[in-house]
């Protein structure tokens, strides 16, 4: 790696290197301006050219004369540290994965390559800052790092990941890499590192920020497979109530990724949106209608039939719904109006309907309870659809965990106890789907566990108590009748725990 390291000769300790011979003090912005005119050049584009410029800096910066860099006292070092950020921009650069066509991954062996080679180069300079931290003879450490810092960190975040470009070798450098950098700082983690340790320190968050908006934009946010991971992995970092100041930064580019045809950057970028919607207030986010926007954004992937990027809207939604609904006012003399809540929740009941696939059906299913418990009486506005859903899904076997129809008679305790008054004219067709349900599940002999079973069992028992209350005791006497004629012991079990149990249980209305 460095065959042109420190030699002793006639010529002076470097003559022999492409670099220029005996530096004077004043000579290293020179030869820093050389490597960077080398990484810059056309001659960079050839293999040989730029292994002789990574040799050259990594001979350069175990020169002596680099003791010196981090002195501020020096006026032939003035504009250093601007000279040492870009040198670090082009290192960056040359490290990062480029856009790959599909289907091809020949060249991700060659980026860790180069992602472990410019990882030395950075642990050599981080410890000449370390160093001079130390010194009590270069008090200008601090001003010095603040150009290399941003560069050194995102090169870290993008090799440190376990990602199609990385290999076990590049992530442990670049872990390594952010490990010094954070030590250097005197951070006590990544999360400290970007706002701030505390009150009075700024944190690093901003100047990242701007560092990554060149690459964050519409038309250049492809051209490298990372920003979009060290943007995300960063952001999430990053919490109330820092989070707020940097809104108008971090924002757009959540959009533009949630935006994209691939359903894993839309994945992505809903993820990014939600940690907005959680870490910023609702005021915030409420000014110059942002959450409406994200609204709109999210509300959109509702039609597609990707069940993990359906999970990650409708939870994000979840937690949107709380501050859009801020800006609504009932003052009491009419009907309330409707949410988008109610809007979300007619959309999925009107997909949950004709659904066949399991993935889909188990993801609806899952968070069909809150939305029940965010609207409360005002589910009734559903009700006839949420009957619908709520009886064909019980009647169809879910596989071994039986998630859906766990969730859905979930979804069953809640309306009963919202929606009383309004059940009792639905009280046979209710009936029925559970006492079908109970004797399938008394019948079932395939591979579903029995703690399973036992689950299922007693959830639909609770809804037949419930429902007995909410029906001033029909239930218990329909199921007298039954009882007499009944020979399987599991279904008389929970008959018999509906008619003990339904004495003086009353009906949680809301």
């Amino acid at each position: 790696m460095e065959p042109h390291g420190p030699r002793e000769s006639p010529g002076g300790p470097w003559e022999g290197s492409s670099l220029p011979g005996a530096w004077p003090s004043s000579a290293l912005g020179q030869a820093f301006s050389q490597i960077l005119h080398q990484f810059a050049g056309q001659e960079s584009r050839r293999g040989k050219a730029r292994n002789a410029a990574l040799e050259d800096l990594a001979a350069l910066l175990e020169a002596k004369e680099c003791d010196r860099l981090f002195e501020g006292s020096d006026a032939s070092l003035r504009g250093m540290p601007e000279m040492l950020g870009q040198v670090v921009k082009a290192l960056e650069k040359y490290a990062a994965p480029a856009e790959e066509p599909e289907g091809r991954g020949d060249r991700h062996s060659e980026v860790a390559e180069k992602a472990a080679a410019v990882a030395f180069l950075f642990l050599k300079l981080l410890r000449k800052v370390e160093a001079a931290k130390n010194s009590l003879v270069c008090p200008a450490w601090k001003t010095s790092l603040r150009p290399l810092a941003g560069p050194i960190y995102v090169f870290a975040v993008t090799h440190s990941l376990e990602q199609p470009w990385t290999s076990q070798r590049s992530q442990e450098v670049a872990g390594q890499v952010l490990a010094l950098l954070l030590q250097v700082t005197d951070c006590g983690s990544v999360a400290g590192f970007l706002h701030g340790e505390n009150e009075d320190e700024k944190g690093r968050f901003s100047a990242i920020m701007g560092f990554l908006k060149p690459d964050l934009n519409k038309d250049s946010w492809k051209n490298n497979p990372a920003t979009k991971y060290v943007f995300s992995w960063t952001l999430q970092k990053v919490t109330r109530p820092w989070l707020s100041q940097h809104l108008e930064r971090i924002l757009p580019p959540s959009l533009l990724i949630s935006d994209d045809y691939q359903t894993e950057n839309k994945i992505l970028g809903v993820h990014c949106l939600h940690h907005i919607v959680l870490n910023v207030p609702a005021a915030d986010l409420l000014q110059y209608n942002r959450a409406q926007v994200v609204y709109h954004a999210l509300f959109s992937h509702l039609h597609t039939r990707e069940h993990l990027l359906i999970q990650a809207v409708l939870l994000c939604l979840l937690d949107l719904f709380p501050v859009l609904e801020k800006a609504l006012h009932w003052k009491g003399d009419g009907a309330r109006p409707t949410t988008h809540c109610d809007e979300v929740l007619q959309l999925i009941l009107t997909h949950m309907e004709p659904e066949h696939r399991l993935l889909l059906r188990r993801t609806y299913a899952r968070t069909l309870p809150a939305f029940v418990k965010r609207l409360g009486i005002l589910t009734v506005r559903h009700l006839k659809r949420l009957e619908r859903v709520i009886i064909g899904y019980l009647e169809v076997y879910d596989g071994p965990e039986e998630e859906a129809r766990l969730k859905i008679l979930e979804t069953l305790k809640l309306l009963l106890q919202y929606a009383w008054p309004r059940v009792s004219c639905r009280l046979v067709v209710l009936l029925k789907a559970l006492l079908k349900l109970i004797c399938d599940v008394a019948r079932d002999s395939s591979l579903t566990p029995e703690c399973v079973k036992s689950a299922l069992l007693e959830e639909a028992t609770d809804c037949l108590i419930l429902l007995d209350h909410c029906s001033s005791g029909r239930v218990k006497g329909l199921l007298a009748k039954i009882l007499h004629s009944c020979e399987d012991s599991q279904v008389g079990s929970c008959i018999r725990r509906v008619q003990q149990l339904s004495e003086g249980a009353p009906c949680d209305a809301t």
